[in-house]
C-alpha cells in the first residue's frame, strides 16, 4: 500500500468511528442497500450450489467405488462356494455390471459434468470478488463524501477567518460526491442486471445435469436389470409376500443352533 493509500485508510477509519459516535452524519441509500442485499443472497446461493455440485460429483464417484468393492467381495464369496452355481454367475454378472457403470461414470458423467456444470459455476463465483471490490470501493468513496460534507457544513455553520477554506471545502465536497455518485449509480444499475442474467446463464447447466443423471440412472437400470435373469422368476413375488424373510430367518435359526454359534 502506498503512503497516500495508507493516509486515506486512516482517514476513512476515523470517519467511520465518528459516524458510529454520531459526530458525522452517515449517508443511507435504501435503493443500494436493497440491491446489495439481493446480490449478497445470490452470491451465497452460488457458493452453496458450487459446493453441493462438487459434493454430488464426489458422492457419485464414492458410490460407484464402494459398489465396486462390494461387487468384488460378493463375487469372491460366491465363487469360492461353487463357481458353476446360478448365484456365482449372478455375482459375476453383478461385478461386470458395476465395473461398466464405474467406467461409464468417468467417460460419460465426470468430464461432461465438469464442463457443463462445475466450470460454469466456477466462472460465476469468480465474478463475485470483482464485484465485491467495486462495492468496497463505493463504500470507501461514500466515507470520503460524508467526511467532505461534514467539513463543508461545519465551515458554513462557523465560517473560518481564511476565505479560501470554504471554496476549497466546497470543491472537495463536489468532487467526492461526483465520484461516489458515479460508482453508486453504476452498482444500482448493474447489480439487478447481474441477477437477471443468472437464469439464462444456469439454464444450460441445469438441463445438462438432469440429462446426465437420467442417463446414468437408465444405464444403471439396464445393466443391473440384466443380473436379474440369474434369479428365479418367483423371487420378486416371494420377496413381496414376505416368504424370503421367512426363509432367511429359518436359515439364521439353523446357524444359531450350531454349537460354534452358542447353542447349548
Amino acid at each position: 500500500m502506498s503512503w497516500t493509500g495508507f493516509k486515506k485508510g486512516i482517514s476513512r477509519a476515523g470517519t467511520s468511528l465518528l459516524q458510529k459516535t454520531g459526530q458525522i452524519e452517515r449517508t443511507v441509500d435504501r435503493e443500494f442497500a436493497d440491491e446489495e442485499a439481493k446480490y449478497k443472497t445470490f452470491e451465497k446461493e452460488c457458493q452453496t450450489l458450487q459446493k453441493a455440485a462438487k459434493g454430488y460429483s464426489d458422492a457419485m464417484r464414492a458410490m460407484t467405488a464402494t459398489q465396486g468393492r462390494l461387487a468384488d467381495t460378493i463375487d469372491v464369496f460366491y465363487s469360492a462356494a461353487d463357481k458353476a452355481s446360478e448365484s456365482a454367475m449372478a455375482a459375476h454378472a453383478y461385478k461386470r455390471a458395476v465395473d461398466d457403470l464405474d467406467t461409464g461414470i468417468g467417460r460419460e458423467l465426470e468430464a461432461p459434468y465438469r464442463t457443463t456444470v462445475m466450470e460454469p459455476l466456477g466462472k460465476m463465483n469468480a465474478i463475485f470478488p470483482v464485484v465485491n471490490e467495486q462495492i468496497t470501493k463505493r463504500n470507501h468513496k461514500l466515507l470520503d463524501y460524508d467526511a467532505a460534507r461534514s467539513k463543508l457544513n461545519k465551515l458554513i455553520a462557523k465560517p473560518s477567518d481564511d476565505p479560501t477554506k470554504l471554496p476549497r471545502a466546497q470543491q472537495e465536497h463536489d468532487e467526492a460526491k461526483e465520484v461516489f455518485d458515479v460508482l453508486n449509480e453504476q452498482l444500482i444499475s448493474e447489480l439487478p442486471q447481474l441477477l437477471d442474467l443468472r437464469i439464462p446463464y444456469f439454464d444450460p447447466s441445469f438441463e445438462a445435469m438432469i440429462r446426465m443423471q437420467c442417463k446414468f440412472a437408465e444405464e444403471g437400470y439396464e445393466k443391473l436389470g440384466g443380473v436379474q435373469r440369474y434369479f428365479a422368476d418367483n423371487v420378486r413375488d416371494d420377496y413381496a409376500g414376505g416368504q424370503l424373510d421367512a426363509q432367511v430367518e429359518s436359515i439364521l435359526q439353523e446357524m444359531r443352533e450350531l454349537t460354534i454359534c452358542g447353542a447349548s
